[in-house]
């Protein structure tokens, strides 16, 4: 395993890389660190697939200190796995999306075999990131064949649901989008009204069940 780097990131900012490499294990590592460092009230935590952005007020922790207690959010993290119980949510789903046909031939299946192959495992949502309440979610059974379009639409609908490169997701809002659209999600998935705003954060379950 590589050496955890501890590294400034900007003025009132620490980045935490890991291991390079897109591991569900790693995910989680992430994930724990960013529970930890937000219990200890320095600050927001942003986890991604192998990294960690850790956010500080400089008037309040020097740089040095705030180095400290990042190492020490790195302990918590080994010690007592995450903080937050992970939620599951579930997500009915109608399967109608423009791209079901043709990722259904990529990948060598049927189309009601593609979606029983999508609607049968749950799912880990590695982290929200592209808009409000996007979250990647893996892994896609290795059978589903998804590369991303060579060029993106100039639009997918709000509550589509995507997948690429062995992930899938759902668009919270309308917006431009490379991933393949194979259904519909029956959810609203980022609220600001809401507490929380996101129905699915990092480190959570996703289980798509078919309308």
């Amino acid at each position: 395993m590589s050496a955890t780097r501890v590294a400034p990131f900007g003025d009132g900012a620490l980045l935490i890389e890991l291991e390079q490499r897109v591991d569900e294990a790693i995910v989680a590592r992430s994930t724990a660190i960013a529970d930890a460092w937000e219990s200890f009230g320095h600050g927001t935590a942003i986890p991604g697939y192998a990294s960690v952005v850790l956010a500080y007020d400089p008037e309040r922790l020097t740089g040095s200190a705030a180095e400290e207690e990042a190492h020490r959010a790195l302990r918590d993290a080994r010690t007592r796995g995450r903080s937050k119980a992970a939620r599951l949510t579930l997500v009915p789903t109608r399967y109608d999306g423009d791209d079901l046909a043709e990722v259904a031939v990529m990948s060598g299946l049927t189309v009601p075999q593609l979606i029983d192959l999508h609607a049968s495992r749950e799912y880990t949502a590695f982290f929200l990131g592209f808009m409000p309440g996007f979250a990647y979610l893996g892994t896609l059974d290795p059978r589903i064949r998804a590369p991303r379009l060579a060029s993106p639409r100039p639009r997918v609908p709000a509550g589509a649901v995507a997948v690429a490169d062995g992930q899938t997701a759902i668009y919270p809002f309308a917006s431009p989008g490379g991933w393949r659209l194979i259904g519909r999600a029956d959810l609203r998935l980022f609220d600001p009204a809401a507490d929380p705003p996101s129905a699915v954060r990092a480190g959570d379950r996703v289980r798509f069940t078919p309308l």
